[in-house]
């Protein structure tokens, strides 16, 4: 699941934009109603189409989280932006660049969000001949050297509804370059929201990283050291039994009351993380045309990360001061704990007067102490941690390419083959890599291909969707072809015929689908006739039954019916198709051949005539029949009679 999170300066028209798109008013708030401005968090969803070039057919659904634009609420929404996959930049034609424009883009640019597309919304607005383009000139040269610098910029308008269509395709496009969520096998959950849903109880809401969640599984709270249960999961009003990283996600919980809970505390496995009041990090300060003052050693900041907002002091440890568009190392101490994870980003700004400062990358959760100042191997130590270890490097060359051979991964991770064989062995066993096939050692030479945990999760549940949509749709067929689920899955070329089954394979093993002959299924899908189609297959049954040996053809059945319900009923076994136009049913199909090998085994033969004799049937049906027993090798012809083979 993807999630686009909305920025821009107030009232530019990002909720208009998003009803507009979606259908769903993010403002849920009455006070958001009164003053027609986003104060909270708001979350809506919708489906885009797919990318263009992609081999996936359908629609996706994607998560939109909308944030607040004012000045006021910047905190709010840095609660929001941190989670996402792709930003919704929102500049209104007929204003432009304002100034929480280009704060919330110095906000984007500093955490990094991996892909954009600008909205200039409010076009209908627009009079004046030529100013569109100086608007979108202006817009331009603005997000140079930012991470929107070639974002594209899709006019609309929410009112006419122009451009809407185009920036759906605008979004589908970004997303599909956006290389998914992994799954470390470390969940956790940056809660954002806490309420209570009466005959459920108490509910968070965030976007879940790192790992998954299972309905049913115990979890921890932090900081707090609170522990519950997962009564239920949720992603846009669809209950779920597993929540993959990165899905907008609503979690039920048991065991916890919301007055124990507030946002930035975080939900994870037990005993995965642990709080921290120290964190080590690469700040960026924001950029020299912002004009703001310099960041001092032991200056007080406000520190961001995920859904925290926490005070601290921001120590310097290797300069006496960090001037807007330069970069150092920073130990930041805390006033009160968080949990974070390295590599997370996180924003500080200065309480008074507000200002976003700077941003980056948290490189070490965990400092054993206070380092020491202009410290060189300090600071060396730091330069080691920011680059990542092994793992990261090989789920990083992995996700542009994945399922791919073990010798391509470790090219393309850039290990040497001797530093590569320990960490390959590492990730198989504790499960972070999938090989798809044999995986013995050398890895480094092995043509085996092998999956991330997050990309194998990806694409489960990408099959698991087409199913369950194909059942929804027909809802009488046993399941989805073998090679139009394939047809379907992306990259399907790289889906050698030893590939796909190996998928399949793991998919049944873990219950993702199940095999029933050439088709695929959810498990747990049945044929169900409908209360309006029961009382038609009822009557159709009937007259086969009223006339067993002389029953309604192909056609007549259909007419009485539909192919639909025909083919269930052929699926499920209580018709037999002996030829184009000839059915019966199983019943009758299995007395008539008993008799047929009972005359042959006491007389040595039998003729069509006779078999028409016997049932008072038509040759119609005894020639469909016996064609169907030496097809079947179970009698073969001579001459005009049938013997037992």
């Amino acid at each position: 699941m993807r999630v686009i999170g909305t920025a821009g300066h107030v009232d530019h028209g990002k909720s208009t934009l998003i009803r507009a798109l979606t259908g769903i008013d993010p403002d849920r708030l009455r006070e958001e109603k009164e003053r027609e401005m986003t104060i909270d968090l708001g979350f809506a969803w919708l489906s885009l189409p797919p990318a263009r070039g992609a081999e996936t057919a359908g629609a996706e659904t994607v998560g939109v989280i909308d944030v607040p634009g004012h000045i006021d609420f910047i905190k709010n929404m840095l609660a929001g932006i941190g989670g996402i996959d792709a930003a919704l930049f929102v500049v209104a034609a007929d204003e432009g660049v304002m100034p929480q424009t280009r704060e919330h883009l110095a906000i984007l640019d500093l955490l990094q969000i991996p892909a954009g597309v600008v909205a200039l919304t409010k076009t209908d607005a627009v009079t004046e001949e030529g100013w569109l383009e100086l608007v979108e000139a202006d817009l331009r040269a603005t997000l140079e050297d930012t991470a929107l610098a070639d974002a594209p910029i899709v006019p609309v308008s929410a009112r006419t509804g122009a451009g809407l269509a185009e920036l759906r395709q605008a979004l589908a496009d970004v997303l599909a370059t956006v290389p998914v969520r992994r799954d470390k096998g470390q969940p956790r959950l940056p809660i954002d929201r806490v309420f209570t849903v009466a005959g459920f109880g108490t509910v968070v809401t965030g976007t879940l990283s790192d790992g998954h969640f299972r309905a049913g599984d115990e979890v921890a709270i932090l900081p707090g050291g609170l522990t519950a249960r997962i009564r239920g999961l949720q992603t846009h009003k669809k209950a779920l039994e597993l929540a993959l990283p990165g899905s907008r996600l609503a979690i039920n919980l048991t065991g916890v009351h919301p007055d124990d809970l507030q946002r930035g505390m975080v939900v994870a496995r037990p005993g995965a993380l642990q709080p921290t009041t120290m964190v080590d990090v690469r700040l960026r300060m924001v950029r020299e045309d912002l004009a703001l003052p310099p960041l001092r050693h032991g200056q007080p900041v406000d520190f961001f990360s995920g859904a925290a907002e926490v005070p601290g002091r921001a120590r310097l440890l290797d300069a006496e001061q960090l001037a807007a568009g330069q970069e150092g190392w920073v130990q930041v101490v805390l006033a009160a704990p968080v949990v974070v994870a390295a590599g997370d980003r996180f924003i500080i700004r200065q309480a008074s007067p507000s200002l976003t400062l700077g941003g980056g990358t948290i490189v070490n959760p965990h400092p054993r102490r206070r380092w020491r100042r202009l410290r060189p191997d300090v600071l060396a130590q730091l330069e080691t941690l920011a680059r990542g270890t092994p793992e990261d490097l090989v789920l990083h060359g992995l996700a542009r390419q994945e399922p791919a051979p073990f010798k391509a991964v470790v090219e393309a991770a850039g290990l040497d083959a001797a530093g590569a064989e320990a960490v390959l062995a590492s990730m198989v066993a504790d499960g972070q890599l999938i090989p798809l096939g044999p995986a013995q050692p050398p890895f480094s030479k092995s043509l085996t291909p092998v999956i991330s945990l997050g990309g194998w999760g990806l694409l489960a549940a990408r099959m698991a969707d087409m199913l369950a949509d194909f059942h929804a749709h027909y809802p009488l067929r046993p399941g989805m072809a073998r090679e139009e689920l394939k047809s379907r899955l992306q990259g399907r070329d790289r889906w050698s015929g030893k590939l796909y089954n190996e998928l399949l394979a793991r998919a049944v093993s873990e219950g993702v689908l199940a095999e029933r002959g050439d088709f695929l299924a959810r498990p747990g899908h049945a044929i169900v006739f409908s209360a309006g189609q029961q009382p038609r297959v009822d009557a159709l049954l009937a007259a086969f039954r009223r006339q067993p040996y002389t029953p309604p053809s192909m056609a007549e059945s259909v007419a009485l019916t539909d192919p639909e319900i025909i083919s269930a009923l052929l699926y499920q076994d209580v018709l037999v198709r002996l030829s184009e136009d000839v059915l019966l049913l199983r019943e009758t199909y299995d007395d008539m051949v008993a008799g047929i090998i009972g005359h042959i085994k006491e007389h040595g033969s039998m003729t069509v005539a006779q078999v028409r004799d016997r049932y008072n049937t038509s040759r119609k049906y005894a020639l469909a029949l016996m064609e169907r027993l030496d097809e079947q090798k179970i009698t073969r012809r001579v001459g005009d009679e049938r013997v037992l083979r």
